[in-house]
């Protein structure tokens, strides 16, 4: 159970600690892309090949929009545990703490799971916060269709909305899910060392669109392995490379592996929509990314498929690995 003040550490149960360097890269290796430059879609293929991963500014979301969200999720983090707990519906949409799928990963997080097409009701939630939800979620998935059709466009692929209509189908499997990472006093005492908030995974996606409050604790794992921190900006979205791109790229773009760590004296709050296709989509890669003679790396499969299979895994393993036809194991 998590609690906001002074929360006890419980280091057998949860394994939650860590020993980790400090990350060795610049956070100034970082893409950063602004949507209004005209040669923002080769910018962000760049970025997605080398990275998987860049911060997007000048995306029209009002600020206003996103720090209104924030403290309506706050208000519902600050809620008793009895009240919190009447969100939980039966797995995996609703409330959740500690427990990261039904795996065995743990973290040091709270948050809220919503199907974001549309947005669920919970009788404990206020119609302000529902009403702030459905405005943001709008919004973003406005803007993550403009950011994926930057992509068809970057890569020569007709039609421009190849990718984007998938994600803005009546039927797209898309989510919207509030991370709650309280402050952890006792990571004062235990130098060296961090608490893991949410382990290093890749988001089984097309693409996702991530904005946090002003604090530290995102990193993300370049193509050499090394862990870089990503400094917060309140204003700007974090955008992630998910799977289901990879294959639709044929491993041109890279899902980026990411993580949290907590902080010892300020809590983070993040806010992530995951924008996925119909879940009987097949996913395979595009027909014009393919050079000529090129052959597809990865089976093909329906995203009803692969999510199936991601969510029986742990966060860490590599969950295309059985997909591509590399490898003898079937799905």
């Amino acid at each position: 159970m998590v609690v906001l003040s002074q929360p006890a550490l419980d280091l057998e149960k949860y394994s939650l600690l860590r020993s980790t360097g400090k990350p060795a890269a610049s956070a100034a290796d970082i893409p950063e892309i602004d949507l209004s430059d005209p040669n923002a879609k080769s910018h962000v293929v760049k970025a997605c090949e080398e990275f998987g991963f860049f911060k997007l500014v000048n995306h029209r979301v009002p600020v206003e929009l996103m720090t209104k969200l924030e403290d309506e999720s706050l208000c519902f983090f600050k809620l008793s545990q009895s009240e919190k707990d009447k969100a939980r519906p039966p797995d995996p949409l609703g409330y959740g703490s500690k427990n990261i799928g039904s795996n065995g990963d743990k973290g040091w997080i709270e948050y809220l799971l919503l199907n974001a097409n549309p947005l669920p009701l919970f009788s404990q939630q206020s119609d302000s916060f529902l009403s702030v939800a459905a405005e943001y979620v709008t919004a973003v998935k406005k803007l993550s269709g403009e950011v994926v059709e930057l992509i068809t466009e970057g890569l020569k692929i007709e039609p421009k909305n190849a990718i984007s209509r998938l994600i803005n189908d009546e039927k797209a499997d898309c989510y919207f899910r509030v991370n709650h990472y309280p402050w952890c006093p006792e990571m004062q005492d235990v130098g060296g060392r961090n608490m893991i908030g949410f382990g290093e995974h890749t988001d089984p996606q097309i693409i996702s669109l991530l904005r946090s409050n002003n604090s530290t604790g995102l990193q993300i794992c370049r193509r050499d392995g090394v862990w870089v921190s990503v400094p917060p900006d309140t204003t700007a979205f974090f955008v992630n490379v998910g799977d289901a791109l990879q294959v639709m790229t044929n491993g041109r773009f890279k899902s980026v592996k990411h993580k949290v760590v907590a902080d010892s004296d300020k809590e983070r709050v993040s806010m992530i929509y995951f924008g996925g296709p119909p879940l009987s989509e097949k996913i395979q890669p595009l027909s014009q990314v393919l050079a000529e003679g090129e052959e597809s790396l990865y089976k093909e499969f329906t995203w009803w498929e692969y999510k199936t299979a991601a969510f029986k895994t742990r966060l860490a393993e590599n969950r295309l690995g059985a997909f591509e036809k590399s490898q003898n194991s079937a799905f």
